[in-house]
């Protein structure tokens, strides 16, 4: 997910409005109106191609296209050919703009025609028949046009926007959710099921001022703004379901606001920065939105001496990042990326040093740790140069691109004394810490098999953009299996172990790249125990949709994140009783893996993923690849 502005929240003109927003430091805009003076779907074609330059030349994108289409109630003839002109204005900007996601909404405006018709779609059939009559039209041009449309609660509930999304069965539609509009209507007590009810529909998030800003109005308070309303855990819940979608401010500084709409605007954008998770949580959505998590942890005994470290690379590493300026056990004081324009805009966010150099924090006393966030089959080639400059090293996954690589690194720690880690956070999380006592415990008796898919949507421009380096051997290690699989990967060697051999194939099936966007695998064990590990990039809704499913002589365990299933971890024995309740809970103890490299340094306590153990699914994948791009035999592992 990323943050986005409506423009005209500012109250000016679009091109008067993206400069200031870019200095905030914002990637994404939305258009709504006052763009030369008229909205978005009244724009020319000239207009157009000029807004397109302008947002091209301060290195913007767009969010969404916020209209108001179909914001009428059951509306005449006359009104519905409006709408369809309309959405054709919509059609053109959004062809121009390259931008295809259309806020809109679905001729159900009860509140203008008779309150008590207010919630009432969700449960009248004959009122929804009409709904969708109107709407069917606008659904086929649309459709034909290829934009994705997210349907707003304003002036209806979430339910009966949930409830038209079922029946008009688009799956890439979904709900376009204002979370300010559902305070009101949903008891507090009720907020984290309408909340995942909410997350798992939603293709586009708004925010407001007054739901996130305190004191808005004009008083005599010093106090200054602070998050108000659960945006900290429904951002939590957002990250949880692994969406890449908008969560945009729509100011709507009320009258009387002590901020000008500029201010407040700004306001709110920094604040829901603020409550911005750092990386997607482990667990499920309902997990994400229970509590804020930071209260689960122990204390850090070395609060008063955080570990300095810098982060090398601003593509997810800005995430990395972030996440190190929430945790007590660390301090961030640089980020570095070649590319000056994204190091500048990271070190302005984080208030830190920043440079596309790595050698200025190499040559830094300050930096103790290096936090590698870089194309994976560069890892080891940096961490190198780290090593020879003194600093530890935190990668993140895969470990490199080749077990060569990797074992070259670990000697050359090793001789300098310095630690060598891997960053797969989900092993930290309760779910994976459960799943692990479980085995150990004996929960499954003999383990039998265990199947594993992964399902994830990436288009070409993912692999296309920062030089093209997703989907190759060199750079990226191989495809799907390598990049978005690799989790679960080693969630099966943590669980499972090593196994004697493997064999696999590989396809692509939608992308333009040099290794696989689907592969499947079977590992054998020698034990009679059997893994099927299968994971595509081509999955067509936008999700990250995994299943695991293990079962043993006297227990089976089935886990699932993303996807149809929504977010579950069941349980059973040979009674054939399913439970969610895991049979031996566990409280995490780290929050990633910068936390437990933190304490490793501080306190010499054990790394939970070295390096040793972080080149393990390195070594399954080059077997994997080896026997995929060969025969599709046997590889064994030695």
């Amino acid at each position: 997910m990323y943050r986005s502005i409506f423009t005209d929240e500012l109250f000016m003109d679009a091109g008067a409005a993206l400069p200031i927003i870019k200095s905030w430091g914002a990637e994404y805009a939305d258009f709504r109106g006052m763009i030369n003076g008229k909205g978005i779907e009244y724009q020319s074609d000239r207009e157009l191609n000029e807004l397109k330059s302008k947002l091209d030349s301060l290195g913007l994108k767009i969010g969404v296209l916020q209209s108001s289409l179909c914001k009428v109630h059951l509306p005449d003839k006359e009104r519905q050919q409006k709408e369809l002109e309309k959405l054709e204005g919509l059609i053109r900007a959004s062809k121009i703009l390259g931008c295809n996601l259309v806020r809109s909404f679905f001729y159900w405006q009860p509140e203008e025609a008779d309150k008590n018709l207010f919630g009432q779609l969700a449960v009248r059939p004959d009122l929804m028949t009409s709904v969708l009559e109107m709407f069917a039209p606008l659904k086929k041009r649309a459709l034909e046009a290829g934009l994705i449309i997210g349907f707003e609660n304003c002036g209806v509930t979430c339910d009966e926007v949930i409830a038209f999304c079922n029946a008009i069965n688009v799956p890439q539609w979904g709900l376009g959710w204002d979370v300010s509009n559902d305070l009101s209507l949903v008891p507090q007590t009720q907020y984290a099921a309408h909340f995942a009810k909410c997350i798992k529909r939603a293709v586009l998030v708004h925010t407001k001022s007054y739901s996130i800003i305190e004191n808005i109005m004009n008083d005599t308070s010093k106090k200054p703004p602070e998050p108000t309303a659960p945006w900290k855990i429904v951002l939590r819940g957002l990250a949880a379901s692994h969406k890449d979608i908008p969560v945009s401010v729509e100011t709507h500084n009320p009258q009387g606001s002590r901020y000008t709409h500029e201010e407040a605007t700004k306001l709110t954008f920094d604040l829901l920065g603020r409550a911005w998770p750092s990386g997607a949580p482990g667990g499920s959505i309902e997990d994400a939105l229970k509590a804020d998590p930071v209260l689960e942890f122990p204390p850090c005994p070395f609060t008063d001496n955080p570990v300095r470290f810098a982060v090398v690379g601003m593509g997810m590493g800005k995430f990395r990042a972030q996440q190190l300026t929430e945790n007590p056990a660390v301090r961030l004081i640089g980020v570095c990326d070649i590319d000056e324009e994204k190091a500048r805009a990271a070190g302005e966010k984080f208030g830190v040093k920043y440079s596309a150099d790595i050698n200025d924090f190499l040559r830094d006393p300050k930096v103790e740790v290096m936090y590698v966030v870089i194309p994976t089959g560069l890892h080891c080639e940096v961490a190198k140069q780290c090593f020879a400059a003194g600093k530890h090293v935190l990668t993140t996954k895969p470990m490199d691109a080749t077990v060569e690589a990797c074992d070259s690194a670990i000697t050359m720690a090793k001789e300098k004394g310095l630690l060598f880690g891997v960053d797969y956070d989900m092993r930290h999380t309760p779910e994976m810490m459960e799943l692990v006592k479980a085995r150990q415990k004996g929960f499954f008796g003999r383990i039998l098999s265990a199947n594993v898919n992964l399902n994830v949507c990436r288009d070409q421009k993912y692999y296309d953009e920062n030089g093209g380096w997703r989907g190759t051997y060199r750079f990226d290690g191989g495809g799907a299996m390598s990049n978005q699989g690799v989790h679960e990967v080693d969630r099966m060697l943590e669980v499972l172990g090593m196994p004697k051999r493997v064999k696999a194939g590989i396809a692509r099936q939608t992308h333009f790249i040099e290794a696989e966007d689907y592969g499947w695998s079977e590992w054998d064990y020698g034990t009679g125990l059997v893994v099927r590990y299968a994971s595509t990039t081509s999955y067509p809704a936008p999700t990250w949709y995994a299943r695991v499913e293990i079962h043993g002589t006297d227990g089976a365990y089935v886990y699932t994140t993303g996807g149809p299933e929504g977010n579950h971890t069941w349980w059973t024995k040979r009674d054939g009783v399913w439970t969610e309740q895991a049979p031996w809970p566990v409280k995490r103890r780290w929050r990633c893996g910068s936390d437990n490299f933190a304490n490793s340094v501080r306190t010499g306590e054990p790394l939970n993923i070295s390096a040793e153990e972080g080149r393990k699914a390195r070594v399954i994948l080059e077997a994997i690849y080896k026997s995929a791009r060969g025969s599709g035999d046997w590889v064994s592992l030695n």
